[in-house]
């Protein structure tokens, strides 16, 4: 049985997105050109949240009322706890296919990403596939250096490099890129530049944008870039904002704290964050996103350091993202 939508969680925004877009994706699924259509969450953090069951529910209710094409949840999503099965049964009772894009917290606990892939039933650590006319490819931003980084591997090896390039010369479908960690931001995937080269190098190669779009998680900001014609978009966390010890601060009950002590290094969302993207084989991409507000005082309000405080934001705004220039 599917988790049901709590009423008060369909507000005026949800109503107006779904006027909006609604006529722009059917108009968009009525033409000739090729449309992808997802729903996509990100960093829900289930072994910090108390509340994740919950949010994740709403977001798989949404999809299946929106008729996704598939969902992907990009990261940080939960350990492999036997504890944690219904919250996977959640993520499984969307109504059709589900992926998985591996996060640095995933494994955290002493588990090893092959234990990781085998609970999230992932075919492997990145891998290809096919919806409708695009193709689309989960990466993994969690391969070692050598000699290894310090603090979290954040980096795609040699190997996964020449997976890349093959996958992209095979196909003469349109490509959408997903992964964890930003493939063009600062704390990102340590080597990213040579990421970008490799999908600038398939539209080169193909005289065409075949690589549309590259979304990722991890920062926990909303935030969207166009780096020579390729779209790289930050979907935000699900769930919080991390701010760190110096600005922690208890936000629910001290019942919840005891249990989920992390939360207060948190400045949690009041309501989930998700999104339902359409991408169109020309390059517009529309993102259906959710609002919500801070659980407590801002970051801001902590006097959280400034840098970014645009992106920092309890949304994942609706917009449009309009195909590049030449």
């Amino acid at each position: 049985m599917r988790p049901s939508l709590p009423s008060h969680q369909l507000t005026r925004r949800d109503i107006l997105a779904a006027a909006t877009f609604g006529p722009i994706a059917a108009a968009l699924a009525g033409s000739r050109q090729s449309v992808l259509r997802f729903g996509v969450c990100a960093d829900v953090h289930k072994d910090i949240m108390h509340d994740a069951d919950e949010r994740l529910g709403t977001f798989v209710e949404r999809m299946n009322r929106k008729k996704a094409d598939f969902i992907i949840q990009l990261g940080d999503f939960c350990r492999p706890y036997p504890r944690n099965d219904a919250f996977m049964g959640i993520w499984r009772s969307f109504d059709g296919p589900n992926h998985h894009v591996l996060g640095n917290h995933d494994m955290d606990g002493g588990f090893t990403r092959e234990q990781t892939i085998a609970y999230f039933r992932m075919p492997a650590k990145y891998y290809t596939f096919v919806q409708g006319d695009f193709l689309c490819i989960a990466l993994d931003g969690n391969d070692k250096t050598d000699p290894p980084q310090s603090g979290y591997a954040r980096y795609i090896s040699v190997e996964q490099q020449e997976w890349l390039r093959r996958q992209l010369k095979n196909t003469e479908r349109p490509v959408v890129v997903f992964s964890h960690q930003s493939l063009e931001d600062e704390g990102g995937v340590a080597n990213a530049p040579a990421i970008r080269r490799i999908l600038e190098e398939a539209n080169e190669a193909a005289g065409r944008r075949k690589v549309i779009a590259c979304f990722s998680g991890h920062h926990h900001i909303d935030y969207s870039r166009c780096i020579n014609g390729i779209q790289y978009i930050q979907i935000n966390s699900m769930s919080y904002f991390w701010v760190g010890g110096n600005y922690q601060r208890v936000r629910y009950s001290k019942k919840i704290d005891k249990q989920y002590p992390w939360i207060k290094y948190t400045v949690p969302y009041r309501d989930p964050l998700f999104a339902l993207v359409t991408v169109g084989a020309d390059g517009t991409i529309q993102i259906e996103g959710t609002q919500s507000e801070w659980v407590g005082p801002s970051p801001k309000d902590l006097g959280y350091p400034p840098e970014r405080m645009d992106r920092i934001v309890p949304r994942i705004a609706t917009r449009r993202l309009a195909p590049p220039g030449p």
